[in-house]
C-alpha cells in the first residue's frame, strides 16, 4: 500500500501514457544491442513477485501462478483486518506447490484502517507476538519473511527517524524472541531516501539489528531514470558502512496509473530488476488476487501476463544488453542457453506510448553453437487492459547470416505499449512459426528433455525435443490457451522409430493443470525421421492451461521425440442443470431470484451462512463412473469496508459435496458484479447413473449465487 489518497476515478481510469522520456512518436531506428558472448549471472527471475497478488487457495488459479516461476509475493499479516483477502498463511500452500521462493508478511496489515492506526507500540507488539507463534507454528515457516512496517517514512513516523529507529529495534527484537531464526526485511520506505537509509543502517549495525533483507518502494515516475542510481547509492552505503550486502526486495513497484497491465511499460521494470538480481512486488492497485492485473477471469492472462510467462521461459545465464539510452524508454534483457542452443531477448518501451518505433537488434558474440547462419522469430504482444489477451503473435521470422559474429534483427512499426520477444537458434528451420501452434523446442523443458539441433528431418519448427528414452524425468510443458471453457483435441505431433529394448508402440503420459488424466498410446514410426500424431480429447478450462507430457516408466516404453502440439476446439457431452429447475431441492433461506443476466433468466441466492441453507442437484447424470468437470456459473460481487484506493472484494467460497460425501471448500473470484456470471472449474468423482450434488456454506458466509452447472468427462 502507499500512503498517497488515490481516488476510485484514477483507478478506473483507462491506462495513460507513460511519462518516460523517449524519442518522438517516429524517429530513425536505435540499436538495442546484446551481447550473449558476456555473461550477467544466473537468471534471477525477481521481479516476478506480487503485493496481494494472490487472494486465497485457487484465486488466481494456480496454473497462472506456475507458467511465471514466482519467486516472491508479499501478503498481509495472519488473520490480519486490512484486506478480506491475502493472508500470508492461507495463500502459502498454493504459492509453495508453484515453485515461489519467499512469502513476505506485511505486518501493520493486521490493522484495519488506512494509514494505519496509530493504537501505541505496547498494542502493536502485543500484535507481534500473536502473529510471530503464528508463523512459527506454520509448517511454511522457512519461507516467511517479517516486515514489520509499511512506508514509516510516511505513517507513523513521518518526521520522526529517530522514533523509528528505536521502534524498530523493539519491534525486532521481539520478532527474534519467539522465531529466532526469524528473517526480517525493512524499513519499506515509501521511496528511495538516501540520507535516511544511511541514518537508518547505521543504527541497525550498531544495535545488532540489521534488516535481513533491504526493501523500499519504487511507485514513481522517477524510477526510469534514477533507478541505477538509486541501486548503486544503497550498495556504497553498505559498502562504506561495512555491512555485508543484503538481498534487495523492492516490494512494491509500478505507478498508480500507465503501468499495471501494460506490457511495454512493464518491460523497464523486469529488466532492470534482473539486471541488478534485485526482487520486486508489482504494486497493489487494483484488487487482490488478479495478480495485479496479469489475471482476469479466474485464469485467463492479459496481454502482460505474457510477458513475465515470457520473462519465466528464459534459462540458461543472462547477458549483457545495451539499450540505445541507459535511462530511454527502450528497455530489455536477454540470456542464452548453451545446453539447449537457444537465445531469447525481451525488450519494450515507447514514449508517447501512441505511437510506434523501430529498433534494430544487434546481437553479437554468437557462440559458435548457434552457427554462421541463425534464425530468428520475433514475437509480440500487446496491451489488453484488463481483458483477456488473445496471446502472442508472429512478427517476423527469418534467417540470418552472421558477420564478425553478429547479426542484426531489424524491426519496424513496434507499438509503445507493447513487448516483444526475440527467439534465436540454430538456422534449422522447416516450417514457420504459428500462433496455433506450440513447437515442443520452445516450450519449458526438465529431467533430461533436451534440444539438440541434430541431422534429423521431417519436423516442424525449428526442431523437436528428445531424451525420453531410459528416462523417468524427461517433460516437455506447453502452456496453450483456450478460448472458452469445453473439448479440445490436444494433437501431439512425435516420433517413435526403432530403439533397442522398446516395444513397437510406446506410450507417454499426460498431465494438465499439474494432474495426471491419461497415457497416451504412441504407435512406432518406421524411423526417426517419420512423424505420426497422437490425439487426445480433453475439457479444458477457459484460459491458460498447462500442457505436459512426460517420461513415468523406468524402461524404454516412452522413447519418443516431440515435434510440436496442436490445440483445437471440439465438440463433446455436455449437460447442464439449472439452479432454479424445480428438480433440484433448496433448503433454508435458498431461493430462486429472477435476474435477465442469468442462464434462463433466474439464480439461486441466499445459499449459506448456515449449515442448513444449501443447494442441492438432483439427477445429475454420469454416464460411467469417474472423474468429471464441473462448471459452476455463478456471481458473486460482495465487498466489505472501504479503502482509499482498494476495492475490498470478497472472495465467496462453496462447500460442495457429491453423493452426501465429504464437502470440498471452493472458493470462488469476485465477479465484481451481480449481473456479471462467470465460470469456475472443479473436478468431482461421480458414479455411475444419478448423482447429488449440494452447495453450501456452513460458516457465517454466504456461497456465490449459483447460476448453473455444466458437467462434462474430464476425457472426451
Amino acid at each position: 500500500m502507499r500512503s498517497r489518497h488515490i481516488t476510485a476515478s484514477v483507478i478506473a481510469a483507462t491506462v495513460l501514457a507513460a511519462t518516460v522520456p523517449g524519442a518522438p512518436a517516429h524517429a530513425a531506428a536505435s540499436t538495442f544491442t546484446v551481447d550473449l558472448a558476456t555473461s550477467t549471472g544466473a537468471l534471477r527471475y525477481g521481479a516476478t513477485g506480487f503485493l496481494y497478488g494472490l487472494g486465497d487457495e485457487g484465486i488466481p488459479n494456480e496454473t497462472m501462478l506456475a507458467a511465471l516461476k514466482p519467486q516472491v509475493t508479499a501478503q498481509k499479516a495472519p488473520d490480519g483486518l486490512q484486506h478480506p483477502n491475502g493472508d500470508a498463511l492461507k495463500i502459502a500452500p498454493m504459492f509453495k506447490r508453484a515453485g515461489g521462493r519467499e512469502i513476505q508478511i506485511y505486518m501493520q496489515d493486521v490493522y484495519e484502517q488506512w494509514p494505519y492506526e496509530n493504537l501505541g507500540l505496547t498494542d502493536y507488539l502485543a500484535k507481534v507476538d500473536t502473529m510471530t507463534r503464528k508463523v512459527v507454528a506454520d509448517p511454511y515457516r522457512g519461507s516467511y519473511v517479517y516486515v514489520p512496517f509499511n512506508e514509516p517514512d510516511q505513517i507513523w513516523y513521518s518526521g520522526n527517524l529517530a522514533g523509528l529507529e528505536a521502534d524498530w529495534k523493539t519491534v525486532f527484537q521481539k520478532i527474534r524472541s519467539i522465531d529466532a531464526t526469524a528473517r526480517i526485511a525493512g524499513p519499506n520506505f515509501a521511496g528511495y531516501r538516501s540520507a535516511d537509509l544511511r541514518a537508518f543502517l547505521t543504527y541497525a549495525r550498531d544495535n545488532n539489528v540489521l534488516p535481513d533483507v533491504m526493501t523500499w518502494h519504487e511507485l514513481g515516475d522517477d524510477f526510469y531514470t534514477s533507478w541505477q542510481q538509486h541501486y548503486d547509492d544503497y550498495r556504497a552505503i553498505e559498502t562504506s558502512l561495512g555491512i555485508t550486502k543484503r538481498p534487495i526486495s523492492i516490494n512494491e513497484y509500478a505507478r498508480s496509473s500507465g503501468d499495471l497491465g501494460v506490457p511495454g511499460n512493464l518491460v523497464q521494470y523486469v529488466a532492470k530488476f534482473e539486471n541488478s538480481k534485485v526482487d520486486g512486488c508489482l504494486a497493489y492497485w487494483t484488487t487482490a488476487g488478479g495478480l495485479n492485473d496479469l489475471v482476469t477471469h479466474n485464469n485467463q492472462a492479459t496481454g502482460a501476463w505474457w510477458l513475465y510467462k515470457w520473462y519465466g521461459d528464459l534459462t540458461g545465464n543472462t547477458v549483457a544488453v545495451t539499450p540505445p539510452s541507459a535511462s530511454g524508454s527502450l528497455q530489455g534483457l536477454a540470456a542464452v542457453d548453451a545446453a539447449k542452443k537457444q537465445a531469447r531477448v525481451i525488450l519494450g518501451g515507447n514514449n508517447p506510448a501512441t505511437g510506434t518505433y523501430d529498433t534494430n537488434v544487434l546481437v553479437k558474440g554468437l557462440p559458435s553453437y548457434l552457427g554462421t547462419t541463425v534464425h530468428a522469430t520475433v514475437w509480440g504482444v500487446d496491451a489488453s487492459g484488463t481483458n483477456a489477451s488473445s496471446g502472442p503473435y508472429v512478427v517476423k521470422e527469418g534467417d540470418f547470416t552472421a558477420a564478425n559474429g553478429q547479426v542484426t534483427v531489424p524491426l519496424t512499426g513496434l507499438k509503445g505499449q507493447s513487448a516483444y520477444q526475440v527467439i534465436v537458434t540454430p538456422n534449422s528451420d522447416l516450417a514457420a512459426a504459428s500462433t496455433s501452434r506450440y513447437e515442443a523446442e520452445y516450450a519449458a523443458l526438465s529431467g533430461t528433455a533436451k534440444v539438440t539441433y541434430g541431422a534429423n528431418t521431417g519436423y516442424s519448427g525449428t526442431y523437436f525435443t528428445e531424451g525420453y528414452g531410459a528416462s523417468t524425468t524427461a517433460s516437455t510443458n506447453f502452456v496453450v490457451t483456450a478460448p472458452a471453457d469445453g473439448y479440445y483435441n490436444l494433437a501431439l505431433r512425435y516420433s517413435a522409430g526403432p530403439y533397442t529394448g522398446a516395444p513397437a508402440t510406446r506410450s507417454i503420459r499426460l498431465r494438465v493443470n499439474g494432474t495426471d488424466l491419461t497415457d497416451v498410446s504412441l504407435p512406432g514410426t518406421t524411423d526417426w525421421n517419420t512423424w505420426k500424431t497422437a490425439t487426445t480429447k480433453v475439457y479444458l478450462p477457459a484460459g491458460i492451461n498447462r500442457i505436459d507430457y512426460h517420461a513415468f516408466a523406468t524402461d524404454d516404453r516412452d522413447a519418443a521425440n516431440l515435434d510440436y502440439l496442436d490445440v483445437a476446439a471440439t465438440t463433446g457431452t455436455v449437460a447442464a442443470y439449472e439452479a432454479e429447475s424445480s428438480a433440484n431441492t433448496l433448503s433454508g433461506t435458498a431461493v430462486v431470484v429472477s435476474d435477465t443476466a442469468a442462464s434462463g433468466g433466474r439464480y439461486v441466492g441466499w445459499v449459506g451462512a448456515g449449515a442448513a441453507n444449501t443447494l442441492r442437484f438432483n439427477g445429475v447424470n454420469a454416464p460411467a463412473a469417474g472423474r468429471y468437470r464441473l462448471v459452476v456459473g455463478y456471481a458473486n460481487a460482495e465487498v466489505v469496508g472501504e479503502h482509499d484506493y482498494n476495492t475490498n472484494i470478497v472472495d465467496r467460497y462453496a462447500e460442495i459435496s457429491v453423493n452426501g460425501g465429504a464437502a470440498k471448500k471452493v472458493l470462488f473470484r469476485n465477479t465484481l458484479a451481480w449481473t456479471s456470471y462467470w465460470t469456475a472449474v472443479v473436478d468431482v468423482d461421480l458414479t455411475a447413473g444419478a448423482n447429488t450434488i449440494t452447495f453450501g456454506n456452513a460458516s457465517t458466509g454466504f456461497a456465490p449465487n449459483i447460476d448453473r452447472i455444466q458437467v462434462a468427462a474430464v476425457l472426451g
